[in-house]
């Protein structure tokens, strides 16, 4: 039987070529403004310290600060070949310098008023660079390196500078220097708190209108208003400086000469007057009542001294 031959099967049609999937249009971006080189510069700083003020570094890409520059990312590769390192790096500098600017003080009131005056422009400037300032205080993000450490290093060398100059001291010693420096540290301390304080809500029944307001309208949060910490702050030195004063002729005569200035009003002198007299209240309690003899007699009735 002869075998037969199937007709060949008829090759498929070829399938339709697939339909692309349709892409969201791209948004539109606006032509790059052209600014001449240092003014570019100076923008791309400002927007980056505008991110970093409410961002942490390590939050922020380039990305974020080409878009805000209305500008491309190869552009701010051109400014800043090291990336955002270099960038962030700029533009704490650009902070630093403003921030060491605000110690600048002229020599006029007492020495405590000119403190008060310096505190309230740090304060103004805390507010303003929040995030920034409480993550590198803090320590601990991606972007602190020696360099970063160095930059804060001459803010806080600024500020002892100007301290020492307002307090007319030519050689500091070591305990006055000591002193200036803790106190430093207390400010930082406070302006980090005060940060934290003011992100969450206002101490509620804080005002005397119930509104966790001070009188001024100012939001007093859990440390208080920037004013009530200015005064706070400047009382503290006063004590700190009284204390460090039992200690080091300098510091002494430094202090006497602080006080001298007081005239019985302005920041610091109020202090005084109150701390006296709760000095006197604390060692008349202490003492308790004295008899004829002069003899102050104890809790139990035994006279001093016998």
């Amino acid at each position: 039987m002869d075998a037969r031959i199937a007709d060949p099967v008829p090759a498929a049609p070829p399938a339709d070529p697939p339909v692309p999937a349709a892409r969201a249009p791209r948004a539109r971006r606006g032509p790059y403004r052209r600014l001449p080189v240092e003014q570019r510069r100076e923008q791309l700083i400002a927007v980056a310290l505008e991110l970093f003020s409410r961002r942490a570094p390590e939050e922020v890409s380039l990305d974020d600060v080409a878009a805000a520059a209305e500008a491309s990312r190869p552009l701010v590769y051109r400014y800043f070949p090291g990336g955002k390192q270099q960038l962030y790096e700029a533009a704490l500098r650009t902070a630093a310098d403003e921030l060491a600017s605000r110690f600048v003080e002229p020599v006029r009131g007492t020495p405590t008023e000119r403190l008060g005056h310096v505190l309230d422009r740090y304060f103004a400037f805390v507010g303003e660079h929040a995030a920034g300032y409480g993550a590198l205080l803090r320590g601990g993000s991606v972007a602190e390196n020696e360099r970063t450490t160095a930059i804060v290093d001459e803010v806080r060398r600024a500020a002892y500078g100007s301290i020492i100059d307002q307090l007319g001291v030519e050689r500091p010693g070591p305990r006055l220097t000591l002193l200036v420096r803790s106190w430093i540290s207390v400010v930082e301390v406070a302006a980090l708190t005060w940060l934290d304080d003011s992100r969450r809500e206002p101490a509620q029944g804080a005002g005397a209108d119930g509104t966790g307001r001070a009188a001024g309208g100012e939001v007093r949060h859990g440390a208080g208003t920037a004013a009530e910490l200015r005064d706070w702050l400047v009382d503290e030195f006063v004590v700190m400086f009284a204390a460090a004063a039992l200690h080091d002729p300098q510091t002494e005569r430094v202090l006497r000469t602080m006080f001298a200035s007081f005239a019985g009003s302005g920041p610091g002198a109020q202090l005084v007057a109150r701390l006296g007299g709760m000095l006197g209240a604390l060692l008349g309690d202490a003492t308790g009542p004295m008899d004829e003899a002069g003899e102050a007699d104890d809790a139990d009735g035994v006279r001093g001294g016998a």
